[in-house]
């Protein structure tokens, strides 16, 4: 079984609609912050120096799936796996639980890149260091769902 990076948030007013309840972009922000939690947890940033090349790690894809109503002031647990790891590219699977059910899920594809000031970011092999950190969240389940 993988290991999964959990943390967890609570549902602030801002990220709400009218009716009190979480508003769907809101997730996505969640998703992000969860993943750089994860980054800072194996000792590495979304923004890093890589010997001579600045490394980001720009966002190409992102989806969600809802299955319940989130609340303002609800606290989240948001569990974190690896879905797909890539030699250039990492997608993230999100799983996100008020009271131990779940509401729903989402993913987040990144590609490793080199930031150049000035430059359009080009992307490049994911650093090895990192590659051996994120190994560990990776979880076959995901990829081969059956």
């Amino acid at each position: 079984m993988a290991q999964f990076f959990t943390t967890t948030k609570r549902v602030e007013f801002r990220d709400t609609d009218a009716a009190g309840i979480m508003h769907f972009s809101a997730y996505f922000t969640y998703m992000e912050e969860a993943e750089h939690e994860l980054l800072r947890s194996i000792g590495t940033s979304v923004v890093l120096n890589a010997g001579s090349d600045t490394v980001s790690w720009p966002r190409v894809s992102a989806s969600a799936e809802y299955r319940g109503p989130v609340h303002f002031e609800d606290e989240m647990t948001i569990e974190v796996r690896i879905k797909k790891l890539g030699s250039r590219s990492v997608t993230y699977h999100h799983h996100f639980l008020v009271n131990e059910q779940s509401v729903a899920s989402g993913e987040i594809t990144a590609v490793c890149c080199r930031i150049e000031k000035g430059q359009k970011p080009t992307s490049r092999e994911i650093p090895e260091e990192i590659r051996q950190q994120l190994e560990s969240f990776v979880d076959p389940a995901l990829s081969n769902p059956t």
